[in-house]
């Protein structure tokens, strides 16, 4: 059987299909980050009249800040909390589904609705279930004797940005893990059963292990998404209170440069984000990946 190859003569045309990208690519993310590199080496006052060059201050006052630490802290428990929580339901959701021959479809078609709800509406969304005035489920936890309050309780209010946020990326982790599900050929299971082996032996001996490239690549893409994309839900259910129980390290950037007008501390805090999940991201490489069944 002959293959059929398409040459394209023209030498021009490889980087013409990928300069669209490139513009993109410098216009939204290489220029903001080198402005934002170049200003948290800077101090600029609130009005934008001067400018002074104060080589690593910002970033010395940053990591001696008590304020900054405590909101790494917080962010790191929001970060794990947050991937083993979307995760996990997703993982299970998605076993669920591939069991389900007929509905499959049905199922899927559901469950992967919540993604496109945006972010901010997700949080409003939980916020009004959680509202301890007018909300429902307070009301059924009060059976149970719990007094639930977010608005002055910071430990509720970190369950409460963490279950919205956790809803919010289920779905995308859903539909990848279904997908990996309906990759692993049938016939591996079938083989496992005949040989004695129950459902959840020829789960975690057989399906998960084969899971492994989906599940390294949702523990990324989940790292990134607390880190950067979780904004909006925080902003919408506590705005990074009560007392700063909140308040992450994305929250806290749009708080010193946004509402503080501290450009050059809210600079060099992206640029120390940034940092930290291009370090963690290399170290799943560097050490998650040996453990990865391709």
């Amino acid at each position: 059987m002959q293959t059929k190859r398409s040459i394209f003569t023209n030498r021009w045309l490889p980087y013409a299909l990928l300069a669209p990208q490139l513009v993109i690519t410098a216009i939204f993310f290489i220029w903001p980050a080198s402005q934002a590199v170049k200003s948290s080496f800077e101090r600029e006052d609130p009005f934008g009249f001067r400018t002074t060059f104060v080589w690593f201050e910002n970033y010395t006052r940053i990591l001696s800040d008590p304020s900054y630490l405590n909101a790494l802290g917080r962010t790191a428990v929001f970060a794990v909390s947050v991937t083993v929580l979307s995760m996990g339901f997703a993982l299970l959701l998605a076993v669920c589904v591939d069991r389900v021959l007929r509905t499959a479809k049905v199922y899927t078609t559901l469950l992967v609705w919540p993604y496109a709800v945006a972010p901010v509406v997700a949080g409003v969304l939980w916020w009004f279930l959680f509202n301890p005035t007018i909300g429902l489920l307070p009301y059924v936890l009060d059976w149970f004797g719990i007094d639930w309050n977010h608005r002055v309780n910071g430990t509720q209010a970190m369950v409460l940005i963490t279950i919205a946020a956790a809803w919010k990326q289920i779905s995308y982790n859903f539909l990848f893990f279904v997908a990996g599900l309906q990759s692993i050929p049938a016939s591996l299971s079938e083989a496992a059963s005949i040989d004695g082996a129950g459902p959840f032996k020829r789960f975690w001996t057989i399906v998960f292990p084969l899971l492994s490239p989906t599940t390294f690549f949702l523990l990324i893409i989940n790292i990134n998404y607390v880190m950067f994309e979780t904004f909006g839900v925080i902003d919408a259910t506590t705005e990074g209170g009560p007392g700063q129980a909140t308040m992450t390290l994305v929250y806290k950037v749009y708080t010193d440069g946004v509402a503080g007008l501290n450009i050059g501390s809210s600079s060099a805090q992206s640029v120390l984000l940034m940092g930290i999940v291009i370090v963690l991201t290399f170290i799943q490489f560097r050490y998650v990946e040996r453990r990865v069944n391709y």
